[in-house]
């Protein structure tokens, strides 16, 4: 609305009904600017968060490879010291910081836990008689060396009998009860379902190539049966993956490290893409 100060109208009412309409004018229009403005703030948030992300997959693709701790991360312990009401620890100085004793350049004296086994080498009668006054030489110590041998695992078999007792009547037979095995009606042992379980999941040693070493030793154990071993094994260790799965799920924080491994799906056309935590 626009109006001409050298031709206003003489009649009061008019007057203010145009003052009036002005004042509603401006207050449109600044409701109209502050209504402007926070959608430039909005958009200034959007726009800072797309950017953030926009870097993230950058630093993600061609940063480097290399796990940081992100600053962010250590409020997730601000809220548990603000409950117990404790300051967080200030860095301090060590007074004093010994430096370990440097290591040498020799040979690591082996581990005193190892099972020793002691070989003596002596001379014979002929030897023992001195070259120059052939008198008999005297016995003055030893010096010991130390070498370092591996045995291979082997494998035994282990003969349940139970025994057995009849009533000289012929009343009854009585048989005496063995323990309960890992592998009900099956021949492993629990080292040797103990031994094939860490050789795959600890050691990485496939099934198949376990095969082949129990091979070469005489026994013939094909992969189908040790895979059932490792599937009985796993409901026998169930109530202790669970207790460990509860006690995962009570934490606050949990850090896992996941390996992509494909997952054939009966249900689906293709393989998904499982993840194995660490």
């Amino acid at each position: 609305m626009t109006f001409d100060p050298n031709n206003l109208p003489n009649d009061t009412a008019a007057l203010w009904e145009m003052l009036l309409n002005t004042q509603q004018m401006l207050l449109g229009a600044r409701a109209q600017l502050d209504a402007t403005r926070k959608q430039l703030v909005a958009k200034e948030h959007e726009l800072q968060r797309v950017r953030h992300w926009l870097e993230q997959l950058l630093r993600h693709r061609y940063g480097q490879k290399r796990e940081r701790v992100d600053e962010n991360q250590l409020f997730l312990f601000a809220v548990e010291l603000a409950s117990t009401g404790q300051d967080a620890p200030a860095e301090s100085k060590p007074a004093s910081v010994s430096r370990p004793a440097p290591r040498g350049h020799g040979r690591q004296r082996l581990p005193q836990s190892l099972e020793r086994r002691r070989v003596v080498f002596d001379l014979a009668a002929e030897e023992r008689r001195c070259p120059e006054c052939h008198s008999e030489l005297k016995y003055i110590g030893e010096e010991i060396s130390e070498r370092l041998e591996y045995v291979p695992a082997s494998l035994h078999v282990i003969e349940e009998a139970c025994q057995k007792y009849a009533c000289p009547k012929g009343c009854t037979v009585v048989t005496a009860a063995k323990p309960p095995a890992p592998v009900e009606k099956g021949m492993a042992g629990p080292g040797l379902l103990a031994h094939v379980a860490v050789s795959k999941y600890g050691d990485h040693l496939p099934l198949h190539r376990q095969e082949a070493i129990f091979a070469r030793q005489g026994v013939e154990l094909s992969r189908q049966t040790m895979c059932d071993w490792m599937r009985q094994g796993a409901e026998l260790v169930s109530p202790l993956y669970e207790l460990m799965k509860e006690r995962a799920l009570r934490s606050k924080v949990v850090q896992t490290d996941d390996t992509p491994v494909p997952v054939l799906d009966p249900e689906l056309p293709h393989t998904r893409t499982g993840r194995m935590s660490f």
